[in-house]
Formats: structure tokens, sequence, C-alpha cells
């Protein structure tokens, strides 16, 4: 069980904690930890500074998160770890066949999970379940799997299928959906004007088909039809009516990045905001304390139906993973990824 945490997940400046930080992260007492390239040196670095997020907050399974996608989204890369394909290429790579492409992606999430593992971080961010439309802006691009929302759904399934066998904790993203967006979330507010059906025939389809998973993330996205005055993370009209409601998503809901510029307000209304709409963890990035302590200042202690889906989520990963053989994993990956080319 999850005890004497808050409900937040925070970023840290460096490869190491400050001796400033040291004392914030005992304070806060964040439920996770999220890594960025700013924290990535070499394997022993990395599960050093792990290691020591869990002695500051005092708890051996409390969660460090990652983005490790593949393609232009990847924390760890060469030269010390493996360099994946993005999303988007491999339907490409399997010439279309979808079930030659779903063992890609899961081959590719399982060798992910090991690296990942090894070093002590327990949940990666995808799969992405975004279905972008011709024209949309490229922040998500080729971190989408397809522009078809069922195959979206079975590729999706299989990254989330190899990270778990290897330990690690899939966070889906960015519900309920932001594959429509002309904006970048990182600089402006996107808006999307789709009628809810448009929006439950494709966008929904990939969140309902992996409603099942355990922790999803929101995207910093107004939904114009749905609720016209918030982004979907400080909206209790899409958090309860869309992704508790119409995609029928039971697990652990975690913001997007409160740092981006899509959002507005300080960093402690932020917070507020999106605990008041319903989200149960909320997330700052960018590791300057000056913020993340706001974000805490809105925060509460994690706890009721929102502990019990963290506890549920970390409950995936308690047991030891599977037998694995990483060097025989990927050279079956490169080769698949060679023949399907």
């Amino acid at each position: 069980m999850v005890l004497a945490c808050r409900a937040v997940v925070l970023g840290c400046s460096g490869y190491r904690f400050s001796a400033d930080e040291e004392r914030f992260f005992r304070d806060a007492k964040p439920w996770g930890l999220i890594l960025f390239k700013r924290n990535v040196s070499d394997p022993s670095q990395l599960a050093s500074l792990c290691a020591r997020f869990r002695e500051l907050v005092e708890r051996s399974d409390a969660p460090v998160f990652v983005d490790q996608e593949g393609g232009r989204v990847q924390r760890l890369s060469v030269p010390n770890w493996q360099k994946y394909p993005a999303a988007g290429r491999f339907l490409t790579a399997s010439g279309g066949d979808l079930n030659a492409a779903a063992e890609l992606v899961r081959l590719a999430a399982r060798l992910t999970a090991f690296d990942l593992a090894s070093v002590g971080i327990t949940a990666n961010c995808m799969p992405v379940l975004d279905v972008p439309i011709p024209g949309a802006h490229e922040a998500i691009g080729d971190r989408a799997y397809s522009y078809r929302p069922e195959e979206v759904v079975t590729l999706g399934r299989a990254a989330a299928t190899g990270l778990i066998s290897g330990g690690v904790l899939p966070v889906m993203k960015h519900m309920p959906g932001q594959g429509r967006a002309m904006l970048d979330s990182h600089e402006d507010l996107p808006e999307i004007s789709a009628s809810f059906k448009d929006l439950s025939g494709t966008d929904f389809v990939p969140f309902k088909g992996l409603s099942d998973l355990p922790i999803g993330m929101t995207g910093h996205v107004l939904f114009s039809a749905i609720d016209p005055s918030n982004s979907a993370t400080m909206s209790k009209i899409v958090i309860e009516n869309i992704v508790r409601g119409e995609i029928g998503f039971k697990g652990l809901l975690i913001s997007d990045d409160l740092s981006m510029k899509a959002l507005g307000g300080s960093f402690r209304q932020r917070a507020e905001r999106l605990f008041s709409a319903g989200c149960d963890i909320a997330l700052h990035c960018n590791g300057l304390m000056q913020e993340a302590s706001g974000v805490v200042e809105g925060s509460s202690m994690l706890d009721g139906e929102a502990l019990k889906r963290a506890d549920a989520a970390l409950e995936l990963i308690k047991l030891p993973p599977e037998g694995f053989d990483p060097v025989e994993g990927r050279q079956k990956l490169d080769a698949m990824l060679a023949h399907s080319l």
C-alpha cells in the first residue's frame, strides 16, 4: 500500500539531487519522479539517481517515470542505450501487415522495458494513442502508430503488453485524444472543434480499446464541443463525462506537464484546478523548484480512490519480469526490421 506521499510526480534538475532538492523531496514526498535527458548520463549514474529518490521519499516502490517512446522522444539513448523506431515506423516497416507490426511493437517495448527496469525506472509514458489527421501539428506526427483508430488499438496493446511483461508500467496518452491539434501544447493551447460524434468515432476509440490499462495521461487540449472553457486536464466535464464515462477508464489519471505553455495561472492554481476537475496526480517536469513548490502547495496527499488506483497500478509490476534475453531480443528486432524494409 502507498503511504505518506503527495499526489504529484516531479522532475529534478540534473544527474543527482542537489542539497536543496533533497530537502524539498523529503518534505514534499511526491508519489513519483520523472526523468529527462538532463538527468541521464550512464547506467550507473541513472540507477543511483533512481535509488536516491526512493531513499528520499522512503518508499522502495515509488515509481520513476520517463518518456521512452522511440524515435524523436527517447530520453535514454546512444552510446549507453539502443535507439528504437518511432511508433509510426512499425506499420510501414511491416508493409502494412498489422500482425507483423504488432510483434515488432511488442518486442521493441519489451526491450525498452529491460533497458528501463535495469536502472530502476518503472513507468514509461507510452503508448501514444492519439489518432492524427492530415495537416495536424507535428507535435504528434510519427509518435502515433497509425491514422486508423483500430490499428492504434492493436499496436498500443502490443506496446503495453511488452512493457508490463518487463516490469514497467505503461502510461497511455494523451487522453481523450490530441491527434487533431493544430498547435503544440508545449507552446499554446490547441482547440479542437470536432463534434462529439466525430471524436467518439475516431479519437476516443483507442482509449476505449485500452481502457483497462493502469495509467492514463491527460492532454492539454480544449474540446470546444464538449467544454469550451477549459482544457481537458482542467475540465470536470471532459474527465467525468468522457474519460471516466464515454471511454470508461478506471485507472490512475495523471495530468500532462503543468509547466507547458498551454496552461495559465500560477502553479498552485494549475494544480488545484486539475484536482478539482478529477485528475488523480499532478505532473511537473522541468525540475524548477520554485514552480514545483507551487504545484506541491496546490496538491494534497494521495488518498481515497486515487490511492486505490495507484496501488492497483503498482501491483501489476510487483512480480519479477518474465525471463528474457535482451541480446537475442535485439538481434531479432533488428532482423525483423531489416527484413521488413
